[in-house]
């Protein structure tokens, strides 16, 4: 059975729309402009307008208005115009419709809606101040430091409404709403590790935005549930659970024409974990220009490397090892210039994943015979490098 070709965004948008929402930067309403419409890829081209005020009701309310052009930091007075995932937030509306105030297709892509984020830059800049201010309500932590955080009395947090934490072996999330109990982004970021009690999320009722990578731990009854978080718009998942994805793919898929954007990938079978909690490339099972079959070789090769890597820092005598090592990095970026040429897939991410691997066998090596590898690690490179075209 054939799955029919999407042909319009979810809420209603065409060309010319003008739509408007709350700027948390702006403190005001902001508005833009529906440019262009894709289909194929599910976006649409927005233009930023320089404008800010009231909440308004009909384009009319906006006066005369003009494309918003930015000069600041490295901007040279382009327009703010990109593409979006043509899934319009359900917290924006629509306003209006006016004539096109560009027809140019965008060539940049924006992660989420963030209207008013770039005016609120450009108006600091035009004020003198260069560097944007520290909110408040903004935070940003490691796994470790909120641990911490969390493990020690204190006041909650309702000031803060954004939050990211980085590198996550493991969290409670009863602490966590606990503590941030306002929140409406919520950024996890893990290292396969474990969310502890995630079924508690759905505390946070003014959540609109989560994303989760690399985490684990949840079950399908974990899953978050609209009437919980009503004002949900942006449910993006990677590198969870499969039963906590199904579970959230058919929780939330409904509510896509009701303004909630939904991306969920790379769901993982328990196996899967364990099998690549030490795998440096493992980011690469499931990215959108990597096969299966890339993958695996992929895995096969820096298996290989390792293997040979840690034989001769184990065998070899410490003045006798450069040469030895030099070799093992020619052959791993030739089997790479291999299948680059096969399947064209390295570009600069995958480019410095495939050196951050080469560094996680020299770090292994060091928790086993003890810290003083750099040369080692120069040697591996330096073959590395004498020889790749990617």
């Amino acid at each position: 059975m054939s799955i029919r070709k999407q042909l319009a965004p979810p809420r209603p948008l065409a060309v010319g729309d003008v739509i408007s929402a709350h700027s948390r930067d702006l403190g005001e309403w902001t508005a833009a402009q529906i440019i262009r419409i894709n289909a194929d890829t599910q976006t649409a081209a927005v233009l930023e307008l320089d404008w800010s005020g009231p909440e308004p009701s009909s384009v009319a309310d906006l006066g005369d208005v003009a494309p918003l052009r930015l000069t600041h930091h490295s901007w040279n007075g382009g327009l703010s115009f990109c593409n979006h995932a043509w899934v319009l937030p359900r917290s924006y509306k629509v306003i209006g419709s006016m004539r096109l105030l560009h027809d140019h297709p965008a060539n940049s892509w924006a992660y989420g809606w963030n209207l008013g984020d770039q005016l609120a830059r450009q108006r600091r800049w035009d004020r003198g101040a260069g560097e944007d201010p520290a909110a408040a309500w903004k935070a940003e932590y490691t796994g470790e430091t909120v641990n911490e955080f969390l493990s020690r009395p204190a006041a909650p947090r309702p000031e803060v409404a954004h939050l990211t934490i980085r590198d996550i072996d493991s969290l409670d999330c009863a602490q966590l709403v606990q503590r941030f109990p306002q929140l409406t982004r919520l950024h996890l970021h893990g290292r396969l590790g474990l969310l502890h009690a995630a079924g508690e999320l759905n505390r946070l009722a003014c959540l609109r935005r989560i994303h989760v990578v690399d985490l684990f731990g949840m079950t399908e009854q974990d899953r978050l549930r609209p009437q919980s978080v009503p004002e949900m718009e942006s449910v993006d998942l990677h590198g969870i659970p499969a039963d906590y994805a199904a579970a959230m793919r058919s929780t939330w898929r409904p509510e896509i024409p009701a303004g909630t954007y939904v991306s969920i990938r790379r769901a993982r079978k328990p196996d899967w974990v364990q099998e690549n909690r030490n795998n440096p490339l493992r980011d690469w099972d499931g990215r959108e220009q990597i096969s299966t079959t890339t993958y695996n070789r992929a895995v096969a090769q820096y298996k290989t490397t390792r293997k040979a890597v840690l034989q001769t820092l184990a065998e070899e005598p410490a003045d006798g090892r450069s040469a030895p090592l030099e070799e093992i990095g020619r052959a791993y970026a030739e089997a790479f210039n291999q299948l680059d040429h096969q399947k064209g897939f390295i570009e600069t991410v995958e480019r410095e994943e495939l050196f951050a691997a080469l560094d996680h066998i020299v770090n292994e090596a060091e928790a086993l015979h003890g810290p003083g590898l750099e040369d080692a690690r120069n040697s591996l490179i330096s073959g590395a490098e004498s020889v790749r075209d990617w």
